[in-house]
């Protein structure tokens, strides 16, 4: 019998490739890359802006991780990438203390890239951990 979990939340975002939303080994949950895509109307077009699409983007997050019984605030790690960096840097950095309790930051890592999946400017990927 296999310790791992692989979840598939029904009510989630589309998936863009073949993945789980969410795998799961010994406590530990890595969540799969979300996209600023809407679960609700998948085919429509982008929000402007790296503050819309960051929002967005943790939407998504928060339903994955709800799905699972688990939030925002178990999340460790997390792994941020950004098609304009340079641009978008400070604006992301102004707005991501606020999806978290006041001192209670994951870990992140934030890198630029030349392109993301369905043209989007940010993708978040996240690792939990069950309390």
């Amino acid at each position: 019998m296999s310790d791992i979990l692989h979840h598939m939340i029904a009510s989630g975002p589309q998936r863009v490739a073949p993945f789980s939303h969410a795998v799961e080994a010994k406590g530990f949950v890595f969540v799969t890359g979300q996209m600023p895509t809407d679960p609700a109307a998948p085919n429509a077009p982008l929000a402007e802006g790296i503050e819309a699409q960051t929002q967005r983007v943790v939407e998504n997050l928060k339903i994955v991780l709800g799905g699972i019984g688990l939030s925002l605030a178990d999340v460790t790690m997390a792994r941020i990438y950004l098609t304009e960096f340079e641009r978008d840097y400070a604006a992301l950095n102004a707005l991501w203390p606020t999806f978290f309790e006041p001192g209670k930051l994951p870990a992140r890592t934030t890198v630029g890239v030349t392109a993301l999946a369905v043209g989007a400017l940010v993708e978040i990927d996240l690792v939990a951990r069950r309390p």
